[in-house]
């Protein structure tokens, strides 16, 4: 079976997803942090399909650009798409839309981890 390149996942802006929300002088549009996480959790589940039992990921870095304001109530979807594997670093290209068009693009890298190792790394 062929291991997916691509994923895409969905969110409704909601209010506490918003600029305001977090104390920026926006109005109530979708926040960069919050655009963020969506780009993060959806590089994230694409990531899942390349974990052996017992693995999971980090994220380590993103970039991105946030390009138009997406208002309450409306849909935004950010796709990643797998770009390279290097041993446990996985780079993701991810391009967030809404019902309006491109809002944001970026790239994000993780890196393969146990859940052990995180946490031991924690602990010191």
């Amino acid at each position: 079976m062929t291991k997916p390149t691509e994923h895409s996942l969905t969110w409704e802006v909601t209010d506490e997803m918003t600029a305001k929300r977090i104390g920026s002088a926006g109005s109530k549009i979708l926040s960069t942090p919050n655009m963020v996480a969506l780009m993060e959790a959806c590089a994230l589940e694409l990531a899942k399909a390349y974990l052996e039992e017992g693995e999971t990921t980090v994220g380590a870095e993103i970039h991105c650009r946030h390009l138009a304001p997406t208002p309450v109530g409306m849909k935004v979807t950010a796709t990643a798409r797998l770009r390279e594997i290097e041993r446990r670093k996985m780079w993701f290209d991810i391009e967030v839309n809404d019902e309006k068009g491109k809002c944001g693009e970026g790239w994000h890298l993780r890196v393969k981890i146990t859940p052990k190792t995180i946490a031991e790394k924690a602990d010191k």
